[in-house]
């Protein structure tokens, strides 16, 4: 009877441990996730990937010079189950968007709603 407790109780542990990897990967503990960021600038690269999209645009800081954001978005299928196509966003195009800024003030931010070309503003998650 012991060792079938025993075996149950490493069942479990081993079980919660292999869990807490799997919930790490999508945690947003990085972000600031209480507030938005509101964006407007260049897309300079779209990468459409496994596990998440980026986007990488070129924005005027409030000095008047060129900086690059590197913003995480949803994966390929979540976005193309939202209506969204690979290129709908291309190298070139003037967008706005809706983010989660990174906690330590870096350019990053999580995309939470973008705005492209000539469209309306709509989820990017």
């Amino acid at each position: 009877m012991q060792t079938n407790i025993t075996s149950l109780l490493i069942g479990i542990l081993t079980t919660f441990s292999f869990s807490s990897v799997i919930w790490a990967h999508h945690s947003h503990g990085n972000y600031e996730m209480t507030e938005y960021t509101h964006l407007a600038g260049t897309v300079m690269e779209l990468h459409w990937m496994n596990p998440h999209t980026w986007i990488y645009l070129e924005v005027e800081n409030g000095s008047g010079e060129a900086e690059v954001w590197a913003l995480e978005g949803g994966s390929p299928g979540a976005l193309l189950r939202g209506g969204w196509e690979p290129d709908t966003v291309e190298a070139g195009d003037e967008i706005t968007v809706r983010c989660h800024r990174l906690k330590d003030d870096s350019n990053g931010c999580l995309l939470g709603f973008l705005t492209p070309p000539g469209g309306e503003e709509k989820e990017f998650d």
